[in-house]
């Protein structure tokens, strides 16, 4: 079976000697050196003030919601991970759901004003597949309604908008280290910021709001293991070669599926990639689910990615958001990861262009 997704594991070797060093000291988490020097190493590949890493993605979502206080509505996507819906409904908040553009499958900015009420308090924006939400505009709504911004970022590790960093946008931007993505820590994640006040905060959520035997807020454990940093510390220095083989890999599909109308992200002209996810929008779901059996029937997996659209919800009332409904229904994640082998790329791709 090829898998729609597959772990990088660095070499063996280097993995357990990097760990002994926490090992031999039997220091294994609450701030070891390990998690420090990935905090201050991962600061230095993102160009950010303020990074804590943490033992999730999901639960940054959550101290993101706190450390501003929200409490009310959110207006946010409807074509994300259910996490991104479930952290809001976690704190207690209201997802407010703006459509997406047809074009790169991230929040409309031209659709989130018209949503926004005396109890807006936040936009809580994905860069889908790692590409960018259209950063200025949101800025400016936020600016002009005095809202946070908040961008799930899990997606978007090593892509560039405008020369930067894209979790260097926003309030705050959270990232996902789970073992799927393009940089993990088996399981993991981050938050960050560049407002010191707002940095204090997410430190206290992080750590139970204490330091020592001194209380100063509500927390939670947040934290994350020496044994997780320590792979983050072994995949950081392969990252530029697992972008560019799975660049490649990309580009072969590219080149394969042009016989099919399959439509794409649109590539902001201003972006460096970082070849997160290899999705593709069928012209209808029936097509979507004959391709999809199709590959399945010859041993390959791929995954309906984001389906459903968050606004159908079973446990949501209904919000309508027909562009996010529409591409939800036809979207197809293909296999993508650093070690794939071209004759499985060009299977894969015979498999879906012939009858």
């Amino acid at each position: 079976m090829i898998n729609v997704t597959k772990t990088f594991l660095p070499d063996f070797d280097k993995y357990t000697q990097t760990i002994k060093r926490s090992w031999d000291k039997a220091w294994i988490t609450n701030h070891g050196e390990l998690v420090l020097e990935l905090e201050q190493k991962l600061k230095e590949h993102l160009g950010v003030k303020h990074l804590f890493f943490t033992n999730n993605g999901t639960i940054v979502l959550q101290m993101a919601l706190k450390a501003f206080d929200i409490t009310k509505e959110v207006i946010t996507t409807p074509f994300s991970y259910v996490a991104t819906t479930n952290a809001i409904l976690w704190e207690k908040c209201t997802p407010i759901f703006a459509d997406i553009n047809n074009s790169d499958f991230c929040i409309d900015p031209d659709k989130i004003e018209e949503k926004i009420t005396e109890n807006t308090q936040a936009i809580l924006a994905t860069h889908v597949f790692g590409y960018p939400c259209n950063i200025e505009k949101i800025a400016s709504i936020a600016q002009k309604h005095n809202l946070k911004v908040i961008y799930d970022g899990a997606h978007a590790f090593n892509s560039l908008y405008n020369n930067r960093q894209l979790l260097q946008y926003g309030d705050i931007s959270t990232c996902s280290f789970h073992a799927t993505k393009l940089f993990h820590t088996v399981e993991g994640g981050c938050i960050i910021t560049d407002n010191d006040e707002i940095a204090h905060k997410l430190m206290l959520l992080r750590q139970f709001g204490h330091v020592g035997d001194n209380y100063y807020s509500e927390g939670i454990n947040g934290k994350n293991s020496e044994f997780h940093a320590g792979m983050g510390l072994c995949v950081l220095p392969e990252l530029n070669n697992i972008i560019s083989a799975r660049k490649k890999i990309s580009e072969l599909y590219d080149l394969h599926l042009k016989p099919l109308s399959l439509q794409r992200p649109n590539s902001n002209q201003h972006l460096v990639y970082n070849y997160a996810y290899y999705p593709v929008v069928f012209d209808s779901e029936a097509a979507l689910l004959k391709a999809k059996e199709k590959l399945q029937e010859n041993g390959v997996n791929s995954r309906r990615y984001f389906y459903p659209s968050l606004n159908n919800l079973p446990y949501l009332t209904g919000q309508s958001c027909p562009v996010s409904e529409s591409i939800s229904s036809r979207v197809l994640c293909l296999p993508l990861f650093h070690d794939l082998a071209e004759e499985d790329v060009l299977r894969i791709c015979f498999l879906l262009t012939h009858e």
